[in-house]
């Protein structure tokens, strides 16, 4: 028997080898494969790198950024899909993986998820508050309205706004409301509408539809538009059971397109009514108010003074003298004791008076030091002044 050397490959030759293997097998090239998503990241790349395992087995697994750009769902982990895509072998570590094409939650639609999860990280951040909602204008002059000029929701709107409040003005700043480019059109349409000022109130509306129709409203992009608006904005996206992100954003909701428009205006006849009742309440309240007057001028003039004057008057000066009379009669009173008073007191007064006594024949004697009280309080020498009832007398003590 004839010796075979076995031939020696390079690792690198292996793993190509075993790579051409799988490729060329139609089985691997294009298979379905169902797990439950681990130790998923999502890479700054764009690429997405996760493992999908089962209660058995797990292989690893990649999405490249061109697939992964067209998911409608961020994948997370403990999340089960449904994955399409090729096994093949990376070459530089010898590891076989699945390369995912395109994937679906088992069980949830990607959409429902992708709603989900806009939803939730959109509320956390508060875009969905009450706090930011703004106020409608409740007599709007302009009515800016981003929708497709040719639809239906517009024609509805128009109708509806011309019904109530056909004064108003109506500005309509076009946008494609279906299909992949439909988000950037709207996020534009409201940007430009918002940044001219000319809407005292804005409509974003489209009809009815399916929720891949209406899909372009749950853009997150649309979102931060409608909530960066200076303008209150009013969403009127499909049928009353149809929600999108845009209805949770804006400063109102409506059910659909018809609906927004009779919430951003009055109603015309009903304004009308209400003037009428306003004028008639007005009219009847000054009608009240010109009888009550009218009765208590009848009061007024049916009093004694009203209809005689005169006698008023005379009985009131009559009144009048009379206590005049009696004020005098109090003044003369209190001056007569006053001045009886005084003169008693005037007596009392000089009966104690220091030259009343001097009168008697007494003097007084004064030093250098004041009135002298003893003989203590001079010396000889000393020189005094003698005051008499009629003058003084110069003196010197011997």
């Amino acid at each position: 028997m004839q010796d075979v050397t076995p031939e020696v490959y390079s690792v690198a030759q292996l793993n190509n080898y075993v790579k051409s293997l799988m490729d060329y097998d139609v089985t691997l090239k294009a298979l379905f494969l169902v797990g439950e998503i681990s130790n998923f990241k999502a890479h700054s790349s764009g690429h997405m790198y996760m493992t999908l395992k089962d209660d058995k087995s797990s292989i690893k697994a990649v999405m490249f950024r061109g697939n992964a750009s067209k998911l409608k769902f961020m994948p997370a982990d403990g999340m089960k899909i449904i994955a399409f895509g090729s096994v093949s072998v990376y070459e530089r570590d010898g590891a076989y993986q699945f390369y995912i094409e395109n994937m679906q939650p088992d069980g949830v639609g990607s959409l429902s998820i992708a709603f989900e999860q806009l939803k939730e990280k959109l509320q956390k951040e508060g875009l969905f508050d009450t706090a930011h909602k703004k106020p409608l204008p409740k007599y709007p002059r302009t009515i800016g309205v981003v929708t497709s000029p040719t639809g239906a929701a517009f024609q509805d709107i128009c109708n509806v706004l011309g019904r109530r409040w056909p004064m108003a003005r109506i500005v309509i700043s076009p946008a494609l409301v279906q299909g992949e480019t439909a988000p950037r059109s709207i996020v534009e349409a409201i940007e430009d509408l918002d940044a001219s000022g000319q809407a005292d109130v804005m409509i974003v509306a489209r009809g009815g539809g399916s929720i891949e129709d209406l899909w372009c409203f749950n853009d997150e992009r649309v979102a931060r538009a409608i909530y960066a608006a200076k303008t209150p904005v009013v969403s009127g996206v499909g049928h009353e059971t149809d929600f999108t992100i845009a209805d949770f954003v804006a400063d109102l909701r409506a059910p659909t397109p018809s609906a927004a428009a009779e919430i951003v205006v009055p109603d015309v006849l009903a304004e009308r009514d209400h003037i009428m009742q306003l004028g008639m309440r007005s009219q009847k309240l000054m009608l009240n108010k010109v009888t009550t007057l009218r009765t208590s001028l009848n009061q007024l003039t049916s009093r004694n003074v009203m209809q005689g004057p005169v006698a008023l008057i005379n009985e009131r000066r009559l009144m009048l003298d009379n206590l005049v009379d009696r004020i005098n009669s109090a003044v003369n009173n209190k001056v007569q004791t006053n001045r009886a008073n005084f003169r008693v007191l005037t007596s009392k007064l000089d009966a104690f008076s220091p030259l009343k006594v001097l009168s008697r024949g007494y003097s007084i004697t004064e030093g250098e030091k004041g009135v002298i009280k003893s003989v203590e309080d001079v010396k000889p020498g000393d020189k005094l002044s003698i005051r008499l009832n009629d003058g003084t007398i110069g003196a010197e003590v011997l």
